[in-house]
């Protein structure tokens, strides 16, 4: 069986790890989406586009000039990856800092100023947080802005005809919409590319909540008030018989007096309790749990 291979465009990553790349950052852009929908005060959406194998040449051929151009440092990998930004996104977000956002005009074709790259740091800085977070499962990475440039050409980080994986995010707020690309150089990633795999992947996915979060939830939710209704006994009487009692008469039941008591908490049959007293109060002891309808889960 003869299979296609492009000298010029090796795969050198296997499909079950792009996959593995795509849940990752799947998890970054929601993530940094949340985290930006807070700080900007409006909801942002941010969509993972695509996860691509291209040579570093062709990732600079389709930047716009000029750009937000982040370079990373990956300690304690070697080399660096790339955090771009295109400024049809770049300055609709510092619009919306400054405490704009509600007109939407063309971004200008220049370079971010110095106080403009002091403002977009912000956002920068919260993506490289979501980046150390969504990595940990793979690798503890120590993402960091190691330098910034408007102008991509002037940073060759590696050869142009070197391969990287391209990950490409939409991202709209409002009424505009930009891309933001995540390069990564394959030499970066070579040392541990054996651990992009599902395996490791949905190994992290499963952890298990904080614990100051599960705290947080779980007293939350102790303090929701709750009906609960003890049915002493029950049985059937005519609606003449209901409409002639009169204080003193009798009800007879089939209930045994020593059978338990059923307890309903908001309307399900929850426990069976043994009527008594406590502290000159009326009060049950829970004995079991009520018996559920069948075909209904426990609650």
């Amino acid at each position: 069986q003869v299979s296609v291979y492009d000298f010029k465009r090796p795969e050198r990553v296997s499909k079950d790890q792009i996959r593995s790349l795509e849940v990752l950052h799947e998890v970054f852009a929601r993530n940094l989406g949340a985290s930006l929908s807070g700080l900007l005060r409006t909801i942002v959406e941010i969509r993972l586009q695509a996860v691509d194998q291209i040579t570093y040449s062709e990732f600079i051929m389709s930047l716009p000039n000029p750009t937000c151009f982040n370079l990373l440092g990956v300690a304690p990998l070697e080399g660096n990856m790339i955090l771009e930004l295109n400024p049809s996104i770049v300055y609709p977000v510092i619009d919306r800092i400054l405490g704009g956002g509600r007109i939407t005009s063309a971004p200008p074709e220049r370079a971010l100023t110095e106080i403009e790259w002091r403002l977009i740091s912000t956002i920068i800085g919260r993506a490289v947080e979501q980046l150390k977070s969504s990595w940990a499962g793979v690798k503890a990475i120590d993402f960091k802005v190691s330098q910034t440039e408007s102008n991509p050409q002037l940073m060759p980080i590696v050869a142009p005809n070197e391969l990287v994986v391209l990950i490409s995010f939409d991202i709209v707020i409002g009424e505009s919409r930009g891309m933001m690309n995540l390069c990564i150089p394959f030499l970066v990633i070579e040392p541990i590319i054996s651990e992009l795999t599902s395996h490791s992947w949905f190994g992290y996915v499963r952890k298990g909540a904080a614990t100051p979060q599960t705290h947080e939830i779980r007293a939350n939710i102790a303090n929701a008030p709750l009906e609960a209704i003890c049915y002493l006994a029950e049985t059937q009487v005519t609606v003449r018989d209901l409409l002639d009692l009169k204080p003193g008469d009798v009800l007879e039941t089939n209930k045994p007096a020593n059978s338990p008591l059923l307890v309903v908490v908001e309307g399900r049959p929850k426990l069976l309790v043994a009527p008594g007293r406590y502290k000159h109060k009326k009060a049950a002891r829970v004995v079991g749990l009520a018996p559920q309808p069948r075909g209904e889960a426990r609650p």
